[in-house]
């Protein structure tokens, strides 16, 4: 009696620690969360309100990239401001009808940004195209101090959502930089480098008098914006469609999975990715004819396995080597037996 007493007292002490771990994984969780919607409500406002000055400053000082620039920050606002909205639709728990949750949400935005930033890229390489054939003075002082200003709200921007979105200390990803999150720092970052070339644009221009450096550099930025927002258009639909994580060799996973004691064969293995950040895999396993305990064992480090892959929702399915599993036929470079 006292050896079941010791045995119900240190497992009621794990689990004690366990919970208390999970408290503060939760608590960070949620104070992360919460630090990345303040910085993308505080990079909303900042750009909105930039990109009106922008405007106003692009029609004083007469030059096309800077009005081409104006539309894209306001691009970026809204683009922000529907971030928000779908972040927030993003961390709803799962429901009956949304039985993964609502992570997907969040991609609908980074699609969508990355679509407003292409047709934003097109019509800055028409208003680029068309300053070549209408001679006009750029005002370069005006344009130098817009540069100035430009640079410091972005680079502000940047920095307050790429600290506010870091990953956690324990590594886990499905709190940190998410596709919508990536894909607003990146635009950002574009933002922040447009206007390092608006102020190299501006000295040169002052000092030479070549106007049509501003066409050049409209025509520059853009297709450096609709470069990356092509890519990201590319990643987002890879996430949509389920393609594997590019954090996950799923080969090397499978040989490892085959390595475990007791696992005869691999088979049928999925990975994909809810939001780019959060994964989901299932794996099928046949094993020996063993007591529950030691089946119970081969699951649990099948489990842990996956997780050190960053899969943070892993299905695994038991199987004895005398089933004849319908899922068998799957492609060979996922397959694996043990004779």
């Amino acid at each position: 009696m006292t050896h079941q007493h010791n045995h119900n007292n240190k497992h009621e002490e794990h689990e004690h620690d366990h919970s208390h771990e999970r408290h503060e994984h939760n608590n960070e969780h949620d104070d992360q969360h919460h630090s990345k919607d303040n910085a993308l409500s505080f990079a909303f406002w900042l750009n909105l309100a930039f990109s009106i000055v922008e405007v106003i400053g692009g029609v004083l000082t007469n030059s096309t990239a800077i009005i081409a620039d104006a539309f894209h920050d306001l691009m970026d606002a809204v683009a922000i401001g529907l971030a928000i909205l779908l972040e927030k639709v993003s961390n709803k728990k799962r429901s009956a009808k949304f039985s993964y949750g609502y992570k997907r949400f969040s991609l609908l935005s980074a699609l969508g940004l990355s679509i407003f930033l292409l047709a934003g890229s097109v019509t800055m390489i028409i208003a680029g195209y068309h300053s070549f054939f209408s001679e006009k003075e750029v005002h370069s002082v005006g344009m130098l101090v817009l540069g100035v200003i430009g640079l410091a709200v972005n680079g502000v921007a940047f920095l307050k959502i790429k600290n506010g979105a870091g990953l956690s200390h324990h590594g886990h990803s499905h709190a940190g930089h998410n596709h919508n999150s990536q894909s607003i720092m990146l635009h950002l970052l574009e933002d922040v480098l447009g206007w390092a070339a608006v102020l190299i644009g501006a000295v040169i221009i002052y000092f030479t008098g070549w106007n049509w450096i501003d066409g050049v550099l409209t025509i520059g930025i853009a297709l450096y914006v609709g470069f990356n927002a092509v890519k990201n258009l590319i990643a987002t639909v890879k996430v949509m469609l389920q393609s594997v994580p590019e954090n996950v060799d799923v080969t090397q996973l499978t040989e490892e999975l085959n390595q475990i004691e007791g696992v005869t064969n691999i088979h049928d293995v999925h990975i994909w990715s809810l939001d780019g950040s959060y994964n989901v895999g299932s794996v099928h396993a046949v094993t020996r004819d063993l007591a529950v305990k030691s089946v119970q064992d081969i699951m649990n480090n099948i489990m842990q396995l996956m997780q050190k892959y960053n899969i943070q929702h892993p299905t695994v399915q038991i199987e004895m080597h005398t089933n004849n599993c319908e899922f068998k036929t799957c492609f060979l470079s996922l397959c694996y037996l043990k004779f």
